[in-house]
């Protein structure tokens, strides 16, 4: 498929009071933001970072629904953490007290092989549901949620184009096994180095973008949209993801 450049465009971004465009409905056991037009033939499954629902982050989920003029999509973001996400207090863990809980929710309720295998019910679930209908899936994670994609994207998955914004846990020996479309837009935050082993190791149609005045978690939760300069790095960052997306489901 073309990509078309003019299709796709970001609303304007609202940098406090955020009003939401979806709504919230169990699936597959999780709360849900669903967000798009109910003739959408393609969803995107969001994966977010560990501090779940923010309204940075739904925001973001309505411009990938909305801001695609020619190809309507439907998102889908679940609760992984059963309405128990990480504080965002704790991040930075710049002292003992926040390193301990970080650490705990990382080996608990965040541990990736847990969220993963949580994927394909969903999906499944949705295919059963008033949304059946979807030609294409793709898989878009934040933060911790880009090393689930990044695990999601391998053998024979069921998502036909991926993406990670400011992704944790980079680990350059999960490339070689990707098979779908997959780009990264990293921050200043992430390691260079592993990024670039990460991107040399890709065997399939990549992207990756950096944003090296932004920090880890700008396009999530952790984005200070008050802040002009990341209002516009963020607005950026999701034109890059429509425009992907346009392309590639």
């Amino acid at each position: 498929m073309s990509q078309s450049k003019a299709c796709c465009s970001v609303p304007p971004v609202v940098g406090s009071d955020y009003k939401d465009k979806g709504k919230y409905e169990q699936i597959s056991g999780m709360k849900t933001y669903v967000t798009g037009p109910a003739k959408a033939k393609r969803s995107i499954l969001v994966v977010y970072d560990i501090f779940g629902f923010f309204p940075q982050t739904t925001q973001g989920a309505d411009i990938l629904a909305y801001g695609d003029s020619e190809q309507p999509t439907r998102v889908f973001m679940p609760d992984f953490f059963d309405g128990k996400p990480a504080d965002i207090s704790w991040y930075p863990p710049d002292n003992d007290e926040k390193g301990k809980k970080l650490g705990e929710f990382f080996s608990t309720a965040a541990a990736p092989p847990k969220t993963l295998q949580r994927l394909k019910p969903f999906v499944d679930e949705v295919k059963k549901s008033q949304y059946d209908g979807t030609d294409s899936w793709g898989l878009l994670g934040y933060c911790w949620g880009g090393k689930i994609v990044n695990l999601a994207s391998k053998g024979d998955t069921i998502f036909k184009a991926a993406a990670v914004c400011h992704p944790a846990m980079v680990d350059p020996s999960d490339a070689p096994d990707v098979t779908i479309p997959f780009a990264m837009l990293p921050s200043k935050d992430e390691d260079k180095n592993d990024v670039a082993k990460w991107e040399e190791g890709l065997k399939v149609t990549k992207k990756v973008e950096w944003f090296d005045d932004q920090i880890h978690g700008f396009m999530a939760a952790r984005g200070d949209l008050s802040n002009e300069s990341v209002k516009n790095e963020y607005e950026r960052g999701y034109k890059i993801l429509l425009d992907w997306f346009h392309d590639k489901l």
